[in-house]
Formats: C-alpha cells, sequence, structure tokens
C-alpha cells in the first residue's frame, strides 16, 4: 500500500508543468456530455439605441454561430436587450459563459466578426471599465487618447504584440484575444490611465519578446533589461509671493492687545475735552500733510539737483629748501679728483 502511494506521487511530481501558457486546453466535444443539460441558464444585457440598426442587420449571422452550439439568441428591440439561453440540445456547459460575453461585446460596438470569435476554447474577453479610473475630465480624455495613439497607432502596436483586439469606446476598453494577452492588455490599460504613458509598457513587451527567442536568457531575470518607469508628478499649486515664517511655538498665550480706550490713556487724550481732541488730530492730520508734501517736492527737485563731481588727488612734490651744502661740496670735490686722476694716467 505504501509503494503505491509512493508511485502515486511520483507519477504527479513527473507531470508538473513549469510553463502553464504552454499547456494545450483539450478540446471539449459533443460526445463529452451525451446526456446533455438538466437547467436552463440564461443571460441578458442591455444596448445602446445606436447599435440597433447594426444588431438587426447581423441578428442572423448572429444566431447560426450559436445554434451550432445549442444556445438560442433572442433580440428585443423594444426593451433594447439581447437574451441568450440554453435549450435540451445544448452540450458544452461553458458555452453559455462564451455567449454571454459574446453579446457584451455586441453591445459594446465590438463588430461581429470580431465577436464571434470568443466562441472559441483558446479565445476570451476581456470588458476593461476605464471612466472610474480618473476623476478629472480633462485628464481622462488625454489619457485615453494616449492609450489610442496618433491614427491609432498606439493600439495599433498593442494589438500586435499582444495578438488581442482592443476597442476603446467611451467609458470602457473592449479586448478580445488569448488569455495572456488580456493580462498584458490590462496591464497597460490601467497604468495609462495612471499617468504611465503605454510607450513603457509596449517597449517592455517587445524586449520580452526578443529575450523569448534567446536560448541562454530565456530563464533568467529580465528586470535589468526592462525599462523603469520613474514618476515626475511636480505639485502646479502656485506659491504665494509672502510666505507667512512661522512662529517659536510657546506654551504662553499672545499678549491682550490695547483697546481704544487704552491707547487714549497711554496718549493722555482720554482727559482732553471733545474740542481739544478734535484740535489735536487736526494738528497732527496738518503735520502728515506738511511731511507727505515736503517729500513730494524733494521727490520733484530730485532730477534738478547736480550729481556730485569727482575729486581727483593731486601728487604732492616734497619743495623742502633742506639741502646738506657740505655733502654736496664733498660729492664735487671727489669727482674732481676721480677726472684729475683719469687724465694723469694718460
Amino acid at each position: 500500500m505504501a509503494s503505491a502511494d509512493l508511485e502515486e506521487k511520483s507519477g504527479r511530481n513527473a507531470e508538473v508543468v513549469e510553463n502553464a501558457w504552454s499547456m494545450k486546453i483539450p478540446e471539449f466535444r459533443q460526445s463529452d456530455n451525451p446526456h446533455r443539460l438538466l437547467e436552463e441558464s440564461s443571460f441578458a444585457t442591455l444596448f445602446p439605441k445606436y447599435r440597433e440598426h447594426y444588431l438587426r442587420e447581423c441578428w442572423p449571422l448572429v444566431q447560426s454561430s450559436l445554434e451550432e452550439y445549442g444556445i438560442k439568441a433572442e433580440l428585443d428591440v423594444v426593451e433594447g436587450s439581447m437574451t441568450v439561453r440554453t435549450t435540451r440540445r445544448t452540450w458544452d456547459p461553458y458555452i453559455i459563459i462564451k455567449a454571454r460575453d459574446m453579446i457584451k461585446l455586441l453591445s459594446r460596438s465590438v463588430p461581429y466578426e470580431q465577436a464571434v470569435r470568443v466562441l472559441q476554447d483558446e479565445v476570451g474577453s476581456d470588458i476593461i471599465k476605464i471612466g472610474s479610473l480618473v476623476r478629472n475630465r480633462e485628464k481622462f480624455v488625454k489619457r485615453r487618447q494616449r492609450l489610442i495613439g496618433p491614427s491609432g497607432c498606439t493600439l495599433k502596436s498593442i494589438e500586435l504584440l499582444t495578438d488581442c483586439y482592443v476597442l476603446v469606446q467611451g467609458q470602457t476598453v473592449a479586448a478580445l484575444g488569448p488569455y495572456k494577452g488580456l493580462q498584458q492588455v490590462r496591464r497597460i490599460v490601467e497604468d495609462t490611465m495612471q499617468n504611465i504613458h503605454p510607450i513603457y509598457n509596449i517597449k517592455a513587451l517587445m524586449i520580452k519578446r526578443e529575450l523569448a527567442k534567446d536560448h541562454k536568457l530565456k530563464n533568467e531575470n529580465w528586470e535589468r533589461f526592462l525599462p523603469k518607469f520613474n514618476s515626475k508628478n511636480l505639485s502646479k499649486r502656485k506659491q504665494p509671493k509672502k510666505k507667512k515664517t512661522k512662529k517659536e511655538y510657546t506654551p504662553f498665550p499672545p499678549p491682550q492687545q490695547e483697546s481704544k480706550v487704552d491707547k487714549q490713556l497711554a496718549s493722555g487724550e482720554y482727559f482732553l475735552k471733545e474740542e481739544q481732541r478734535q484740535a489735536r488730530r487736526r494738528r497732527l492730520k496738518d503735520e502728515k500733510h506738511a511731511a507727505a508734501a515736503k517729500l513730494r517736492e524733494e521727490k520733484r527737485k530730485k532730477p534738478f539737483i547736480p550729481p556730485e563731481e569727482r575729486q581727483y588727488k593731486t601728487s604732492s612734490v616734497s619743495q623742502s629748501s633742506d639741502i646738506d651744502v657740505a655733502a654736496l661740496k664733498k660729492k664735487v670735490k671727489n669727482a674732481q679728483k676721480k677726472k684729475l686722476s683719469s687724465l694723469l694716467s694718460l
């Protein structure tokens, strides 16, 4: 008994798969479920008014594609809804979920040719809601346009790298393709709405694709090769011209401000009569006007005041008359002696 358990465990370990994405999902056939389904399941979804004309045209094709799997599709134009439900001939239990995704994609402006692909086993769909990711309307429109790119170039590059069909419509992004690609699309869309440019993720996907081809770097860590995004969000709040400096904290309360009566008591005005107070006010007012008039007069005269001339320093020559006569006579005698001695030698 113990040996059988060991063999079973060893068999399980041998079946461990390192890369789950490389696994091939076995196809579910009609012979796998010969007894059909016991209960009926149904899903309904609403569609906007502008999609009515297109859905009327392509609805026979939708019915014929779902009829192969035993799914009944109904279009209610009055209520503006699409309904899919299982029948007694339905043999695939998961196809109703695929049919629900199909009508959701059709309501989000995905064309029938792309939406019908979701019925395949290897293909999934994802509807990413981006309306609540950004509060500001202007920022939302700019970032959504950044996801599309000029002439749809960014969206096309995302489709080529992820092997998914991506459609930006209103406040949602509809994606259709392999499950690994859907994860990459969701990450790119969410990062773009969080103000990270999609070029960073596109560049990372291109580098990963090239590294996956290299057998030496296939199983190594790729972090050193991938681009790193550094956020440079600076505060754009206008700074005040005069910044108030905080005073040092003190536990004592500020001194009480003087009232009008206290100021009058300090200046002595409180004890004056009303006439004296008015005379004092007039005198102070006249003094203030006189000072202002003086300043205005000085300001007017300022352009007419000549500038101060520069004073150049003259070099003072010493005119001292104190001459040493004895030293001068001695110097002349010595010069004469030298002259005589030179003549005698000749």
